[in-house]
């Protein structure tokens, strides 16, 4: 079996997903052929060379329609005869690009594949739909309750003994990692620069607040009660707010991966390999805790403890999230997205996968870590669980 390595990783960086927003101009296939073409021109790649572009993308609509991952590499400058497909694991959908690409060069089905992905919120807004149609329609009999992931995250609160203020403080800390992390220039190596129409590049994450504490997050109101869902879980206290979730958010990511032997031959040098893989399915109604089973699996099948873990990054949708999985998991909550998280770095929904893949890749080379595990809840009650090893 062929050992699949990473390269290099590269992203946008984040901003507002919504009118106004610094990369609200930028088509979405655009957003992506500028990590696509950054990716080839950093490692001197004749793009030619490479056998699949794999994106993530979960609002496959208007804009972000018609297989994007073509559309972009096309646009990009990649030769015609590099292909492209598009997927939707829902938020999870880059992470599993990523798997796709490295299973398949383990299995010796490719040689070179990018895994990416993109999203752009304000140009294709949350839940449009291409046809109008609802896609849950057929679940009712089964299900006939499911709320909306919002809902969820009110539950995982309640479930998991998580109070407004743990969620609150956790979401101040996101803003306060993230902040300390762009001052110290822990991201300037892994965002890509976009061009805007009037010359101005945009390379700093727009999402970040340095100035958020957990008191002023505080006066939020609740964003998912009503008097339906108050009378359906009388258990709910309603601490979930826009403060202590991630923001809606435009961006892009993308992952070079190739077999070890191609990386050789090419004189690139592998940053870290890919070592074990999971994904798991878990209950829709509460809908974001797979990534505790998908946790619990990738250990088992890896056989290391979450001790010997050197950094943890869980996709901070909502700050509840990432708290009930240290909670179950046992995890040293200064390893828990040290950079700051979605909260702070924003959630753009596609692309998140490969960020955090790119974020925590460099983590683990700025502080000599060894191994890194990404997991990230996704919709309709799945995740995925990435175990890298920093070479």
């Amino acid at each position: 079996m062929n050992t699949a390595v990473i390269v290099d990783v590269v992203r946008t960086a984040s901003a507002k997903g919504k009118t106004g927003g610094a990369l609200a101009e930028v088509h979405p296939a655009s957003l992506l052929a500028t990590v696509l073409a950054a990716l080839v021109d950093r490692n001197d790649l004749d793009p030619a060379l490479v056998d699949d572009v794999i994106a993530g993308c979960v609002g496959q609509a208007g804009e972000q329609a018609l297989n994007i991952a073509r559309t972009a590499s096309l646009a990009a400058g990649f030769p015609v005869t590099v292909p492209g497909t598009t997927l939707d694991r829902q938020c999870g959908s880059s992470q599993q690009a990523a798997h796709f690409a490295a299973q398949g060069v383990m299995a010796g089905a490719y040689d070179i594949v990018i895994a990416c992905g993109v999203e752009s919120m304000s140009r294709v807004p949350i839940g449009t739909a291409p046809m109008g149609q609802n896609p849950l329609a057929p679940l009712t009999e089964r299900f006939p309750s499911l709320p909306n992931q919002g809902v969820g995250a009110d539950l995982i609160a309640a479930r998991w003994g998580l109070d407004r203020e743990a969620l609150d403080s956790y979401a101040a800390r996101s803003h306060e990692r993230a902040a300390a992390s762009t001052a110290a220039g822990d991201f300037d190596s892994e965002i890509v620069s976009v061009e805007l129409s009037n010359g101005a590049h945009h390379r700093v994450d727009e999402t970040v607040r340095p100035s958020t504490t957990a008191d002023g997050l505080a006066n939020l109101r609740p964003a998912f009660r009503t008097d339906e869902m108050s009378v359906r879980y009388p258990e709910i206290n309603w601490s979930i707010t826009p403060g202590n979730s991630s923001p809606l958010t435009d961006g892009a990511s993308a992952a070079l991966i190739m077999s070890e032997q191609m990386a050789s031959s090419l004189g690139l040098r592998p940053r870290a390999r890919f070592h074990t893989f999971a994904v798991a399915g878990d209950d829709p109604e509460i809908m974001l805790t797979a990534p505790i089973p998908a946790t619990r699996q990738i250990l088992d099948k890896s056989g290391l403890r979450i001790e010997d873990i050197d950094a943890y990054e869980v996709n901070e949708a909502f700050a509840s999230v990432p708290l009930a999985w240290a909670k179950d998991m046992g995890a040293d909550p200064e390893r828990l997205n040290p950079r700051g998280g979605a909260i702070a770095l924003g959630h753009p929904l596609g692309a998140s996968g490969t960020r955090l893949l790119c974020t925590l890749l460099n983590h683990l080379e700025a502080t000599n870590g060894r191994y890194g595990l990404q997991t990230m809840c996704e919709g309709g009650g799945m995740a995925n669980a990435t175990l890298i090893e920093r070479l």
